[in-house]
């Protein structure tokens, strides 16, 4: 139970992606699942979880109308505070939702307090990952949900020849929720966007997670939390299949 002396705590959801290996004319976070869109999933679990206090969504250009009206207000997500553009790159959406925060966009800023970052095409998030999660933040202020690999992990070259075999042991798989302090979060994507360089003509920089910003950028460590093997994202079209057999189970 989340007591009133606990930090405020925000969740960013990220659905701007363009779906591209799902081989669909619809966005996949529009596709449905058991009758209800892939993104309405996470939304809920937010929206159901006592740690949560509001949410931003991030989805794609010309998206923000039809979530408004389509997700938000047709499902009752009354946590959801603001919805935004996301930009061509993961960690660029990630950096438009800061901003929100940054700028006091919100309707209760957030400047001292948590982030969970979630992928908005994992629509497996339960409430004991949200709470563990949460109460890991608490305590180590940078944290990635996640399980230990279960395959034994090859390192490869540029041409596919194995290079090394990583311990097993000491290989995780990394998902989503991530969450941080929202001080340590914003210092961290504050000096990653600083070295952009814009006359460069280029904006893509190997950022794969929120994590990474942190270690990169600032040197801090990212606690790993087990989560669950079920918390899978959605990629492509089997993956669809595979969710709503375990969305069924668990109904």
């Amino acid at each position: 139970m989340k007591s009133e002396t606990e930090k405020r705590c925000t969740a960013i959801i990220l659905a701007a992606g363009t779906g591209s290996r799902m081989q669909s004319t619809v966005a996949k976070q529009y596709m449905l699942l058991l009758g209800k869109p892939l993104i309405w999933y996470a939304l809920q679990a937010f929206e159901q979880s006592e740690y949560i206090d509001d949410i931003i969504l991030v989805v794609g250009k010309g998206e923000v109308s039809y979530c408004t009206r389509e997700i938000v207000q047709k499902y009752h997500f009354d946590k959801v505070d603001t919805i935004v553009e996301g930009g061509t790159q993961r960690y660029l959406s990630v950096w438009q939702a800061l901003r929100v925060m940054r700028d006091e966009d919100m309707s209760v800023p957030n400047k001292d307090g948590y982030i969970l970052i979630h992928d908005g095409a994992r629509p497996l998030l339960t409430q004991e990952i949200i709470t563990n999660i949460y109460h890991a933040v608490e305590r180590y202020h940078a944290c990635a949900a996640g399980m230990p690999v279960k395959d034994t992990i090859k390192l490869a070259d540029s041409e596919g020849f194995a290079l090394c075999t990583p311990e097993r042991s000491l290989t995780w798989a990394v998902q989503t929720p991530q969450a941080f302090d929202t001080a340590l979060l914003t210092e961290a994507y504050e000096k990653l966007m600083a070295q952009q360089h814009p006359t460069s003509g280029s904006d893509t920089l190997p950022i794969t997670d929120d994590a990474m910003v942190v270690e990169t950028m600032l040197a801090f460590p990212v606690k790993l939390v087990e989560a669950s093997y079920e918390n899978i994202k959605i990629t492509t079209p089997s993956d669809i299949q595979i969710a709503i057999q375990l969305l069924a189970q668990s109904l």
